[in-house]
């Protein structure tokens, strides 16, 4: 016949605890962070100079967004006819 309950024949080392919730919510998040890190560096050779270059892209965006262009604004002009 088979054991039925831990405590009979010494299965007690077989049994499992679930964490409680919020340590099994942290786990979970942790696991998630580090699956989106590895699939974003997936086929980058150098991860440091693609978040530089990115970084860099971000201030270039930001300064036009900033600065007006010389041309005189959204570059939409108005005719008359």
């Amino acid at each position: 016949m088979g054991m039925c309950l831990p405590c009979l024949g010494g299965a007690a080392e077989d049994v499992v605890e679930t964490p409680d919730p919020d340590t099994r919510r942290r786990q979970l998040a942790e696991a998630a962070e580090k699956r989106q890190k590895e699939t974003s560096n997936r086929g980058v050779k150098n991860p440091e100079a693609l978040e530089r270059k990115k970084r860099k892209q971000e201030e270039i965006e930001k300064q036009a967004m900033v600065t007006p262009s010389p041309s005189g604004g959204g570059g939409l002009k108005w005719q008359m006819g």
